[in-house]
């Protein structure tokens, strides 16, 4: 499907949902798809006071709703929040949201000439003579941001963030997060294959709440560790040992961790860094939901990635000498403690990453 198919597809589906819609609705479906956010925000301390008023206007029963646009951004409805999304953690995601798109005016005027296509198709239900006055005024204007209809508002009863679709597919994994981190603090493993995002998560559970990210990847074999048994165990080739003393017994405790990590290139563990607990910590990579750490966590998901996709991400990321590695040695390791653990069905949550 191109971009042009697409659009159709998803402009089509918006009226079918929304048959009261106006062209200034459509115009905003259009130029939030294109742009985001309609400005950027500057006060995330407001925005939060903004979710928190106005989601106590909305009718609490809704179900938990998000509309995709036609680009990288989608509507979540502050429904969403019935299911422990926090009024903070949605206004950080709006917050990170909010950012330029340079070619932004470009996927405007493309979505503009689609949606003239569906106006004299009649699958939208205006005149080619009212949309073509309304586009005129709106561009004479500079096409900026509008606010929806009087009538859509009757309505519908919109009430939404424009959120970055990189988040999206997180969304429970955040909730879930927020209903345990107003009872305490939590131990998150973020495990799955190869490829499939776990560092990306780590970053984002980051910038939205300051918390401290530890790697498996600091974690490899020490040489004398490396030897034909080590590696018939499920789950052999990283060094849970120094994991288990070092930083998930000291975690228990409440205590610091001495963070060592194990340099590749020199083949050797790097001098320690004392890293305080904070009140979410983040373990991700392979291995960190090993049978012999999970009891240590508060909450788990698994990155569930297909193979189709996971060899074209370690393909576009490594040297072909590099992905051989990936593919004839780390990959079978990894499937192997998998399907001998079963982890995937162990965690709490599990996210398809497509």
């Amino acid at each position: 499907m191109n971009k042009s198919e697409k659009t159709r597809e998803l402009l089509t589906k918006h009226f079918e949902t929304h048959p009261e819609l106006q062209i200034r609705d459509i115009f905003k479906y259009i130029f939030q798809s294109s742009f985001g956010c309609e400005h950027l925000v500057s006060s995330f301390e407001k925005v939060t006071e903004c979710i928190i008023a106005e989601y106590e206007t909305i009718d609490k029963s809704s179900a938990p709703y998000i509309e995709a646009l036609d680009g990288n951004y989608s509507r979540v409805y502050l429904s969403y929040m019935n299911t422990g999304l926090s009024a903070q953690t949605l206004g950080k995601l709006f917050f990170l949201s909010a950012r330029k798109e340079p070619e932004g005016k470009t996927s405007l005027n493309e979505k503009i000439e689609v949606t003239k296509e569906l106006v004299k198709e009649n699958i939208l239900p205006f005149t080619a003579e009212d949309f073509e006055k309304e586009l005129n005024k709106w561009q004479a204007e500079n096409f900026p941001a509008v606010h929806h209809s009087e009538e859509f508002r009757k309505v519908y009863k919109p009430a939404y963030r424009v959120i970055a679709n990189e988040y999206i597919p997180f969304l429970p994994l955040f909730a879930n997060i927020d209903k345990m981190l107003s009872k305490g603090s939590v131990k998150l493993a973020v495990e799955g294959g190869s490829a499939s995002g776990k560092t990306t998560l780590g970053k984002i559970l980051e910038s939205i709440y300051d918390c401290t990210v530890l790697h498996m990847d600091d974690f490899f074999l020490q040489p004398h560790q490396r030897t034909p048994e080590r590696y018939k165990e499920i789950g052999g080739n990283v060094d849970r040992e120094r994991f288990l003393s070092e930083v998930l017994h000291p975690l228990s405790r409440n205590e610091d961790i001495s963070y060592r990590r194990f340099d590749c290139s020199s083949m050797s563990i790097k001098k320690a860094e004392i890293i305080a607990p904070k009140q979410l910590t983040v373990i991700e990579g392979a291995y960190s939901m090993h049978p012999e750490f999970s009891k240590y966590y508060d909450l788990s998901v698994f990155l569930d990635i297909t193979a189709e996709t996971q060899k074209k991400r370690i393909l576009h990321r490594n040297t072909p000498e590099m992905a051989t590695r990936f593919f004839n040695e780390w990959i079978p390791y990894e499937n192997n403690y998998f399907s001998k653990t079963n982890v995937k069905e162990k965690c709490g949550l599990c996210i398809e990453i497509k």
